[in-house]
């Protein structure tokens, strides 16, 4: 870059503050990660840098509990630790696990009979091999800026334990979320076993409902059993499914299925009379082949799709990359792709959000938003499962399909506290891509700077109307 047009650290920390109700990214904050990923003066655009660590961020995809849930007990219905281990708990402990971490070790360090002063030496051994992964940095991070340590150790751990406890008390979502984080609002999937979870936080915590339940399986009883129909039939499923929607509709954000953990996403088409009888035999408990299955599950899927369409309700598909470790099946990954381009086609009215940029084949998924107007990409957790390959990718994108397609980021936790660590690394990613751009001659400045509000948040307010869901939200 040319000379004056770098940013210094010094420089960076300048002006960092509020904008509207929210506080955005601290010069703390920004301390924190220049410590751990420095702001390099070589690679970042002074202007650029400076603006996205001012600009508001939305967040597109969460697992986050209500913070009432969090204060009251631990998240979720297996036992969880409550101390500082939490926070390793969601993805970065499958990096522990592949490392080589024996499941034996592993019980133990997020075990809650465990002194939380002890675990440190159950993860000291396999901490050097998992702290630069995206998982770790996003934890790093969190716990710097939440807990003030720079590094984990047996003489910080203590530290980091009161941190943790000091934290965790009444607040702490907006703190980190909307303080430190600089995220407008949330928009979460709740893994609570039901469609649509009624927050405590309707405004910060944004809901999407779960259509799995509704094509998978289904899920007949618990399903219906709020709604006091009596499933007899298809078309009585039909009107569970409408149900939910005719009750949560106007709360929700989007739809969202995860059922790419099972299958491809390759839903056809079945005629009705077809899925009349095999639904059927799923009422009758009767034995269906893989075939069988797969058609009814194809058919129920496009009638929760067009339900959502119908209320103008986008509809978010996993794609790519498993949660989780040593299950993986790649051959059917790489299918996503062409899939969602098969979607696209059967159903141009619906808008299909593609999550998590289907890595590693994040390429080709670039091609689907190029070629098709119903589909948008979202690269919620894609900057902790690879932020160079996040980092590429928006690049690829922005200089070959359209920029109002396009969301960059959801922090894709459980636990709030890495939510903070992974916004950073996020807007390090996105001033690193559109400084690289600029450099290499592939954007103006000025064109680089015009795209930051509406690739952070611009996009995320028109494709999920949340102007409109927010004053309704507000409402009730």
């Amino acid at each position: 870059m040319k000379k004056g047009t770098s940013l210094s650290r010094r420089t960076a920390l300048k002006g960092i503050g509020a904008v509207g109700a929210i506080s955005l990214v601290s010069s703390e904050a920004t301390a924190v990660m220049d410590r751990i990923s420095p702001f390099s003066d070589r690679l970042f655009h002074k202007d650029i840098l400076d603006k996205v660590l001012k600009t508001p961020l939305i967040d597109t995809h969460e697992h986050l509990f209500d913070e009432d849930v969090r204060l009251a007990k631990s998240p979720g219905s297996r036992s969880e630790p409550d101390d500082w281990s939490l926070i390793f708990k969601h993805y970065l402990d499958s990096d522990m696990t592949t490392c080589g971490m024996p499941q034996a070790e592993s019980d133990r360090f997020f075990s809650s009979d465990v002194d939380p002063a002890d675990k440190w030496a159950i993860l000291e051994p396999y901490w050097p091999a998992v702290k630069n992964t995206g998982y770790g940095r996003a934890v790093r991070i969190a716990i710097e800026m939440l807990y003030g340590v720079d590094e984990l150790s047996a003489t910080t751990v203590r530290k980091v334990q009161a941190g943790y406890e000091a934290t965790r008390k009444p607040g702490f979502y907006r703190r980190i979320l909307c303080d430190l984080a600089g995220i407008e609002s949330c928009q979460v999937n709740f893994l609570g076993g039901k469609p649509f979870h009624k927050s405590s936080m309707p405004t910060l915590l944004m809901q999407d409902i779960s259509i799995v339940g509704m094509f998978s399986g289904p899920d007949i009883n618990g399903l219906s059993k709020p709604t006091g129909i009596e499933v007899k039939g298809l078309e009585d499923w039909r009107r569970v499914i409408d149900w939910w929607f005719d009750q949560y509709g106007k709360q929700a954000v989007a739809v969202k299925s995860q059922n790419a953990y099972g299958r491809n996403i390759d839903y056809q088409k079945i005629e009705p009379d077809a899925a009349q009888e095999l639904f059927k035999l799923r009422l009758e408990n009767k034995p269906m082949d893989p075939q069988q299955r797969k058609d009814l599950e194809d058919h129920l899927f496009w009638c929760a799709v067009d339900a959502a369409t119908k209320r103008n309700l986008p509809v978010k598909l996993h794609t790519g990359y498993y949660a989780g470790d040593n299950y993986m099946p790649l051959s059917r990954l790489l299918q996503n792709p062409g899939s969602a381009c098969d979607l696209c086609g059967a159903s141009p009215e619906s808008r299909f959000v593609f999550m998590h940029i289907a890595y590693p084949y994040y390429e080709d998924l670039i091609a689907v938003a190029k070629h098709y107007t119903n589909a948008y990409l979202d690269m919620c957790w894609a900057w902790i499962i690879n932020p160079v390959a996040a980092k590429d990718f928006l690049k690829k994108y922005l200089v070959t399909a359209p920029a109002n397609k396009i969301l960059t980021f959801g922090g894709d936790y459980i636990p709030v506290e890495p939510v903070l660590g992974h916004a950073m690394i996020a807007r390090r990613g996105i001033a690193l891509a559109l400084s690289e751009l600029v450099e290499e001659g592939w954007l103006k400045l000025s064109d680089a700077m015009d795209l930051i509000d509406p690739i952070m948040h611009g996009n995320a307010r028109k494709i999920f109307n949340l102007a409109e869901k927010q004053k309704f939200l507000g409402a009730l």
